[in-house]
């Protein structure tokens, strides 16, 4: 289902020869299991499993783990004013509408397509922001959903379940201890080896993909409304605020990063950008500033 979110051509291309290099290292990943003659079957099926678990389920876990619950228009009409008129400039279905009682001040969404989406904020977001800030980070969520990023990330991340529920195979089990052809090393061991550097490498493949996910959603967020600087601002805002919020909370927030507009880390903890979900904070409002720039306003 199309929508009037602009496409941005450059980060797409990077997005698709992250999810190529991702498919490659599987198929690669999978016959070195089968030359080493391993029955990684079970393991495939599990992992798939999973893998429909999340992507059918992703919205009701997401908002179980982060306390939220969803909202009528009666209950939040403000919140629920700014998504209309959104979703309306979009033209995409409305989503689900949520709240999670959070200081940490974000947002997130998911779902694995629109119609099965839902946008939540949380009340320390509305606490914070003006009117046309907040509208600026829900264009960046209702942009998450119209190209289907939760879909996308899912299915990224399925090679690395795969490596790492081989390695607690290889780990627990040893594979019998079996050697190969030539007399070295256990056949457990090398499949841990080659399992460990196969999530090693999913897992960074997966994080750039994120990255490049959170750079397109800024920029057709901006295009849509056309206020680049408002979702700066927004931005600046709620970075600079998570310094101020309580250590317990932000560790509490941190395995949702994935999910979130911008990322909860616990106090004084710093993240390589290579490691990281999102770009950097500087990365993001220089392309804010270049966008407002194209647009001739800020």
């Amino acid at each position: 289902m199309g929508t009037r979110f602009a496409s941005d051509r450059g980060l797409t291309s990077r997005m698709v020869v992250t999810m190529f290099l991702l498919g490659l290292l599987y198929v690669v990943f999978v016959g070195v299991l089968i030359a080493l003659g391993v029955r990684a079957l079970t393991v495939l099926v599990v992992a798939g499993v999973l893998l429909l678990v999340q992507y059918f389920l992703s919205d009701r876990i997401a908002l179980f783990a982060m306390h939220g619950r969803e909202v009528s228009p009666q209950e939040a009409p403000e919140l629920h004013g700014v998504i209309d008129r959104l979703c309306a400039m979009a033209d995409m279905p409305k989503p689900r509408v949520a709240i999670a009682d959070s200081d940490v001040p974000n947002a997130f969404a998911t779902g694995r397509n629109q119609k099965n989406a839902v946008v939540c904020v949380t009340t320390g977001i509305l606490r914070r922001l003006e009117p046309q800030e907040l509208e600026g980070v829900l264009a960046h969520e209702l942009s998450h959903v119209a190209h289907r990023d939760v879909a996308v990330m899912t299915i990224a991340s399925f090679l690395g379940i795969v490596a790492g529920l081989m390695t607690r195979v290889a780990l627990y089990t040893g594979f019998g201890g079996r050697r190969d052809n030539q007399g070295g090393l256990p056949v457990g061991l090398i499949i841990m080896l080659v399992s460990v550097v196969v999530y090693a490498v999913s897992f960074l493949l997966t994080r750039a993909l994120s990255r490049y996910r959170e750079l397109a959603a800024d920029r057709a967020g901006a295009l849509l409304t056309q206020r680049p600087s408002a979702l700066a601002s927004a931005l600046t805002k709620v970075t600079g605020d998570m310094a101020r919020i309580p250590t317990r909370d932000l560790r509490d927030a941190e395995p949702f990063n994935a999910f979130y507009f911008a990322p909860a880390l616990a106090g004084g903890a710093t993240l390589a950008a290579l490691f990281s979900t999102h770009p950097s904070l500087e990365r993001r409002l220089g392309q804010l500033a270049a966008i407002s720039k194209q647009l001739g306003r800020g």
